[in-house]
């Protein structure tokens, strides 16, 4: 490419350093403030050109950044913000805005940038939609869990499981505060109980457009049909994040991708060795686990290897078992679709009767 430059984003700017490998010229400065117009407003300097790429590493922003190179007829390059890190080796200097932007043209420029897969469109919408969902499920669950700390800090009775699950029950729970609460605890748990009725709605709503997504989507369609425990919102987001021709060589890395593998560690010093990575998809990692914890029920078709590992250590344990196993089938099954996973198509019409909650 005649034109390398690497994009270093930040909220209030996007530092830009590119090299003219024609000429040697390299040019460095900012494009501030941060936002499509700006940014669209610079990228004219290119017009025309199709021998141009940058560089940008995949943290917040990232999206309307390709976007915007995309729609401007410039190559986008995303690298993967940890290996970018350690591309760059001890760190000798300050870390600045110029150095991570000169940072990811050389790695460009030298073919060493660790790149990272770039979504198409629909699957980012639907990457948003999922992380909306989650955000509210979290949030749901602080909420349900202040009511409880509320009755048990003032000394009330402990409230049950289901305290929160059915009409009646929210009426005992009210009838509980009013006799056992401070007038300020009261208000603690109406608020709480609104927050949760809001929360609820909203996740009402969303959880519909995630089953009508997953409808629309061919992988979600068919690892659904394919996989017990899959429902369609699981289905969903094992393909958004695991879907696309070439994604992985190997299942396994599929499963350190979503961050269900176990830790190692050689030195001392630090902590026991099995330990879940937790790196990668939160969520993607979340519905796994869901859907292995499925595997308890003892008409799954993988029962017996949940027990036995539930027999030998915990139920915890066995439903991370069968999630990975969830996540290296869902990648083979992924794999065969190739890109076709990912597209959107009209679902045939559900028969009659056979409507799924």
């Amino acid at each position: 490419m005649p034109i390398v430059g690497g994009l270093d984003i930040h909220r209030k700017q996007v530092t830009f350093d590119y090299l003219d490998t024609v000429t040697g010229e390299v040019r460095r400065g900012q494009v501030s403030p941060a936002g499509r117009a700006h940014l669209r407003a610079w990228l004219r300097h290119f017009a025309g050109r199709d021998d141009v790429a940058f560089a940008l590493e995949g943290c917040t922003g990232w999206r309307y950044v390709t976007e915007e190179l995309a729609a401007a007829g410039i190559a986008a390059h995303v690298g993967e913000p940890a290996d970018t890190a350690f591309a760059r080796g001890r760190k000798r200097h300050a870390k600045t805005g110029k150095t991570d932007a000169r940072h990811l043209r050389q790695l460009l420029a030298d073919g060493r940038l660790p790149e990272c897969w770039i979504p198409p469109a629909q699957i980012l919408e639907c990457r948003a939609l999922l992380e909306a969902y989650h955000d509210l499920r979290r949030e749901h669950t602080a909420w349900v869990e202040r009511i409880h700390a509320v009755f048990f800090h003032q000394g009330a009775p402990r409230l049950g499981e289901g305290a929160l699950r059915t009409e009646r029950s929210l009426a005992a729970l009210q009838k509980a505060a009013a006799a056992h609460l401070s007038a300020a605890g009261q208000l603690q748990v109406a608020t709480a109980l609104d927050m949760l009725a809001a929360v609820e709605a909203r996740m009402d709503t969303l959880r519909r457009q995630l089953r009508e997504a997953a409808r629309r989507l061919t992988g979600a369609r068919v690892l659904a049909d394919r996989l017990y425990g899959v429902g369609p919102p699981t289905a969903l987001a094992m393909t958004c994040w695991l879907g696309g021709a070439g994604r992985f060589s190997s299942s396994r890395k599929a499963v350190r991708f979503a961050g269900l593998d176990v830790t190692v560690y050689s030195s001392g010093g630090k902590r026991s060795p099995g330990h879940l990575s937790r790196q990668g998809p939160e969520i993607l990692r979340w519905v796994a686990y869901e859907a292995g914890k499925t595997y308890g029920r003892a008409s799954a078709p993988g029962h017996d290897h949940y027990a036995a590992v539930k027999d030998r250590q915990d139920g915890k344990i066995a439903a991370l078992s069968q999630a990975r196993r969830l996540i290296r089938q869902a990648c083979h099954i992924l794999a065969e679709l190739g890109d076709d996973a990912l597209t959107v198509t009209l679902p045939p019409p559900v028969p009659a009767g056979d409507h799924h909650p």
